[in-house]
């Protein structure tokens, strides 16, 4: 049986998390000068609700926990808001245009948007037709929290600068959206588990990569590396 306790580790890589819309609004706001500007609100993150997640050990339970967001705002994080966690940035806490704030429900975010950019013409259009419906929080965890039984994972503290807010296309369930590990960090942590893990997680892994079933390992040439590599694409 896995150590669970390997999971006690900070991890090192940007995380993301998603939910589905939370109060979110989008509205045209008079400029003074005659036009209009279009503002979105909402919550890019919901706090003290366990969501399911896994990992190369199993499943488990994570809760971002209220004010998890307080010392990186506090410290005036540089955050934009994207789409799909790419793109042309579309507002920015840097410029003002971005406004998060922490609250008893979550991470709320206010973005001044310009209807004059296609982006977020196309973001209009999308969410007046309901194909988008999601937001996602990329962000580094700093503090974490584990139960003695490693089944829940409590997120104290995140940074968010050079991070992202985003509307996205998918992603309510933060298990298959973005909260996957990349091969590095995997393949680090493998390497830590005893020869006899090592060799399990291997045989599982190949039985799923393994060009043939017919094949073993060896005659498929591949190796763990190549095996957790193709893990961390999927989330595995």
């Amino acid at each position: 049986m896995s150590d669970l306790t390997a999971r006690a580790e900070r991890p090192t890589t940007i995380q993301r998390r998603s939910v589905a819309f939370r109060d979110v609004e989008l509205r045209a706001v008079p400029d003074g000068t005659g036009g209009s500007t279009l503002t979105f609100t909402g919550y890019a993150t919901v706090y003290d609700i366990g969501y399911e997640m896994s990992d190369w050990l199993g499943g488990f339970t994570e809760v971002m926990r209220a004010g998890a967001a307080t010392k990186t705002l506090n410290e005036g994080a540089d955050v934009p808001f994207l789409i799909n966690h790419g793109g042309l940035t579309l507002a920015r806490t840097k410029s003002g245009t971005l406004r998060l704030a922490d609250d008893t429900t979550g991470l709320h975010t206010e973005a001044g948007l310009d209807p004059r950019n296609n982006a977020v013409q196309d973001l209009q259009s999308a969410m007046e037709r309901g194909d988008v419906d999601e937001m996602s929080l990329a962000f580094w965890i700093t503090r974490q929290q584990w139960s003695p039984d490693y089944d829940q994972r409590d997120i104290l503290e995140i940074n968010l600068n050079k991070g992202d807010v985003s509307v996205v296309n998918y992603g309510a369930n933060p298990n298959t959206a973005g909260a996957q590990m990349n091969a590095r960090d995997l393949a680090e942590r493998a390497a830590r588990l005893p020869e006899d893990e090592q060799r399990a997680l291997y045989e599982r892994l190949a039985a799923r990569f393994a060009p043939a079933a017919e094949e073993t390992p060896a005659q498929a040439g591949g190796d763990l590396d190549f095996y957790l590599a193709q893990a961390a694409v999927i989330g595995l």
